[in-house]
């Protein structure tokens, strides 16, 4: 399995100003924006650390992910939270030649914590020996900033204002994630009930 994010989080859609806010940085200065490319990398690094501990795509973006087989031919079960749309699936042999699948085979089944790709009939589509499927679609809880719930927003404030008052340490401590930023992405987080699975 491979998930590979098609496009980052848009640079209007970090919160920049507001993370300046945050770090209590002065404002007013001629060179005031020397520092954004650091600010930002800080805080993309906190939306992906946060995005792996839940399971959820903060900002709404394209994502692609490649599978070998499904665990269940019945339904497919999203790598990633909340899906918002199928943009396509395409079979791939072993050669490497790909055949696009018809929308009308499949559909989604949205859930904000286990959204499901489904089958319009009784299974989707077989996956060719040795192939893969190859299914493109885009997720996120929301298109911008100002869209996201409070508590998610303020951990990610919090997280990349942790990565950026230490981010001269090289020693790893006793869990690396502030618990202010635990605390605030607990609900947020997937209960995984079977192995392996979501």
């Amino acid at each position: 399995m491979i998930l590979i994010e098609d496009s980052p989080v848009a640079l209007a859609a970090l919160p920049v100003e507001k993370f300046k806010a945050h770090l209590r940085l002065g404002t007013g200065f001629s060179d005031g924006d020397v520092q954004d490319p650091v600010l930002e990398g800080f805080l993309r690094a906190a939306i992906g650390a946060i995005e792996a501990r839940t399971g959820k795509a903060l900002i709404e973006r394209a994502f692609t992910w490649t599978l070998s087989a499904w665990r269940d031919q019945s339904g497919q079960v999203m790598p990633i939270a909340p899906v918002t749309g199928i943009t396509g699936v395409v079979m791939r042999d072993a050669g490497g030649d790909e055949s696009v699948v018809d929308a009308s085979a499949y559909r989604l089944e949205e859930s904000a914590v286990r959204p499901v790709l489904r089958p319009v009939g009784a299974l989707l589509p077989a996956i060719p020996t040795g192939g893969s499927a190859v299914i493109s679609f885009t997720a996120g809880m929301a298109e911008e900033w100002g869209g996201l719930p409070a508590d998610l927003g303020q951990a990610v404030l919090l997280l990349a204002a942790h990565y950026h008052e230490y981010r001269h340490e090289t020693a790893l401590g006793g869990g690396c994630m502030p618990f202010g930023v635990t605390s605030l992405i607990e609900r947020y987080r997937s209960m995984r009930l079977f192995m392996g699975s979501a």
